[in-house]
């Protein structure tokens, strides 16, 4: 008999006691989920993939997408913050200072990632903020596009172009309420609404020379080989949760409705069952991809990186389609706050806009099939 992880199981009462009961409210008032995050880091789910030695659960891939999956389910903006603080934590395990480390482990520390720009979009490998040297100090001065928990992480990964050497960018942490570090006006979005996903500044915003993470120039391939993976697998599972959530709410309500006049349920219709069974269809092959992604990482399968292109493009389409079906399925009582379903319509339209999009995903997956190489970084 297997045993469930230790994890899940503090993740089960998080998700019962606070994120289910307050999604709906999240949603209404565009409000930051405060209670749910607090929530997450007293059950060391903030800490689940920070080492032991210094105080973390020592998860990896797989255990982060379950996570976000769970919490996707339930509250969209929840595992939203969740799944950025999650990429973000491997960073500062990686090459972060170990008192932070330690917050991070602890559930004390919430992490944000600062990289889209407004100058570059979606090309958030690419950006063209500057940083450069003055004295023992690092003066930062940027325009990011979207920073989910902007003005309420504790501190954010920023990219920058490098300050001398040669590369894409360099990688630094910057803390919150650094001077000349700004948030530029409240989120109203169509989904997603308490993620707090909004621009931020930094005008002259000064750091020590430490406050790298890693070598300059090192950051395109840090964001490569340590944030890619993350955030592919759990924006997977961030469209995985929230299709399944849609795809089961439509099948209760298709069950339990009944057309009076008739002596049935909607589900009795030939139509409306093969719409559910569409929407179960999809949702179980984006989650059926999530698992062999996760099989070829972890073994080191020559295909990982393929996976891994194709996960998140792939999880994202289904979800919209999913998503767009459940509304279909229950007709003019989806459009009803209560029924659940337009709630998460809303949510998964973020997935295949998110950086990197799917457009740019499908670039790069066509790029691997055609033996091309991945980015061209030619002027």
């Amino acid at each position: 008999m297997t045993r469930t992880p230790a994890y899940l199981l503090a993740l089960q009462r998080v998700v019962d006691e606070v994120v289910a009961p307050g999604a709906a409210r999240i949603d209404a008032e565009g409000s930051f989920p405060r209670q749910a995050v607090g929530a997450l880091g007293e059950a060391g789910l903030l800490g689940l993939v920070s080492a032991p030695e210094v105080g973390g659960r020592g998860e990896g891939h797989r255990a982060a997408a379950l996570v976000v999956e769970e919490l996707a389910h339930h509250c969209a903006s929840t595992a939203m913050v969740a799944m950025m603080h999650l990429c973000a934590a491997p960073l500062i395990e990686a090459y972060g200072p170990e008192q932070v480390r330690r917050e991070v482990a602890a559930g004390r520390h919430l992490l944000g990632l600062a990289l889209s720009e407004r100058g570059s979009r979606s090309h958030f490998w690419a950006p063209v903020s500057t940083a450069r040297a003055e004295g023992a100090e690092i003066v930062l001065d940027a325009a990011k596009s979207w920073v989910t928990s902007a003005g309420e992480a504790d501190s954010y990964i920023w990219s920058s172009r490098p300050v001398t050497a040669e590369g894409l960018s360099t990688l630094w942490l910057v803390p919150a309420g650094s001077p000349g570090l700004h948030v530029d006006g409240a989120f109203d979005g169509l989904g997603l609404r308490g993620n707090r996903s909004s621009p931020m500044r930094a005008e002259g915003l000064r750091l020590a020379a430490g406050a790298a993470l890693g070598d300059d120039g090192t950051g395109f391939d840090q964001l490569l080989l340590v944030v890619l993976p993350y955030f592919q697998l759990l924006s997977a599972a961030f469209s995985i949760g929230t299709m399944d959530a849609a795809a089961t709410k439509a099948a209760e309500h298709v069950s339990r409705t009944r057309l009076t006049h008739l002596d049935q349920s909607l589900a009795d219709a030939g139509t409306v069952r093969a719409y559910v069974a569409r929407m179960r269809v999809r949702t179980d092959m984006a989650r059926a991809l999530l698992l062999d992604a996760l099989a070829a990482l972890e073994a080191g399968r020559d295909d990982a990186m393929l996976r891994l292109l194709e996960v998140k493009a792939g999880a994202g389409e289904s979800a919209t389609e999913v998503t767009d079906l459940a509304m279909r399925v229950c007709g003019g009582a989806a459009f009803r706050k209560e029924v659940g379903v337009e709630r998460h319509f809303r949510d998964a339209r973020a997935a295949t806009v998110m950086a990197p999009t799917t457009d740019a995903l499908y670039d790069f997956i066509g790029r691997l099939c055609c033996g091309l190489p991945l980015f061209d970084q030619s002027p």
